[in-house]
């Protein structure tokens, strides 16, 4: 068999699809193997490139694969879509997977270390636990509400209705109970947050990187370790507008015959670090409409034509620009490079 310089490898819980090709671009390799089967395999081979689509456990197999000598290469699953031929099937995206990393202009995903997925795990952990609680929190209200007890919004209306609900003896002795069941799901879940809050505001000092950008306007803790975490490499983004861009804060392009079509945000990368840098610019906006602060002349003026949330998504993308240019150089928050925005932090 011809030496292998390029192998696509289509993967799932337990088969695995190769696609290998030659330096004359021919196919030499086409094996399905089954999870077990994987390390031993490799350890044979000698050492090659390996593609494979970037997801949660690509990253674990690149970690292997790169100890035993081979050059591994993660690509969001958007970038091979294009190379992949009709009929699809594990054969077709394997072969798919190998065409696209020979891309000169395809960009990879940089594999991750266990620390930085412990990491993420603990910021993912967080916010699974703040959608359980505010699921909770919209149940006891509704539940509430239809034996009459109302109250308003907000997380610290919760536990007095829960006080009122549990001295109202008008109320049925089964809804009771399960009114204290529910209390006692959000008191556990209070106490579970406020852990892991303390363990994310712990690995944020740590970090350098993490303090600097809280020194952004509009950055605090949990955006700043959330710009670290899920972007552990920024070198790999040509510029801030690219890092801008990759987590969707850019308008979509429809342009065509010399005529420009801007659309609406292209909502791409992560929701959770996106939602973060829009809710901290929002902040600043809103202290900047209550006449707090120093805005920005040209955030003064968008906000003098365009709403509110269109000027957010505006200054969360110079807020993410931002962040790629101290991430990348090493420097501080130098407030004269932006002056006017809001000391808030989110």
């Amino acid at each position: 068999m011809s030496q292998i310089i390029r192998l696509g490898m289509d993967t799932s819980k337990h088969i695995f699809q190769l696609h290998g090709v030659d330096s004359a671009e021919r196919p030499v390799l086409r094996k399905k193997l089954r999870r077990g089967e994987m390390l031993a395999f490799f350890a044979k081979c000698p050492p090659t490139i390996i593609g494979m689509e970037a997801c949660a456990a690509s990253h674990y197999w690149g970690r292997k694969l790169r100890e035993l000598g081979h050059e591994v290469k993660l690509i969001a699953p958007q970038h091979v879509k294009a190379y992949v031929k009709r009929n699809k099937n594990d054969g077709r995206d394997a072969e798919g997977l190998c065409e696209a990393m020979s891309r000169p202009t395809m960009q990879f995903v940089p594999v991750k270390t266990e620390e930085q997925q412990a990491a993420l795990m603990l910021m993912g952990v967080r916010e699974h636990l703040v959608k359980r609680r505010t699921q909770l929190g919209n149940a006891i209200r509704g539940y509430a509400a239809e034996f009459g007890l109302i109250t308003a919004k907000g997380l610290d209306k919760i536990e007095p209705l829960l006080a009122r609900i549990a001295q109202d003896q008008s109320l049925p002795e089964l809804a009771r109970e399960i009114f204290a069941m529910q209390g006692r799901d959000y008191a556990r879940l209070q106490v579970e947050l406020k852990t892991i809050e303390a363990r994310l505001r712990a690995w944020h000092r740590a970090n350098a990187d993490s303090r600097r950008l809280a020194e952004i306007p509009g950055v605090g803790p949990i955006c700043a370790t959330a710009l670290v975490m899920k972007a552990p490499d920024p070198h790999a983004f040509p510029s801030g507008r690219h890092f801008a861009a990759w987590m969707g804060l850019t308008p979509k392009d429809h342009s065509t015959a010399g005529k420009t079509r801007i659309g609406k945000i292209t909502r791409a990368g992560d929701e959770m670090l996106r939602s973060v840098l829009v809710a901290g610019a929002t902040a600043v906006i809103q202290q900047a409409k209550k006449g707090r602060g120093h805005p920005a002349p040209w955030l003064v003026a968008l906000l003098a034509r365009k709403s509110p949330k269109l000027a957010a998504v505006a200054l969360a993308n110079k807020i993410a620009r931002i962040a790629w240019k101290l991430l990348t150089t090493g420097e501080s928050y130098n407030d004269a490079r932006m002056p006017g925005a809001s000391a808030v932090a989110t």
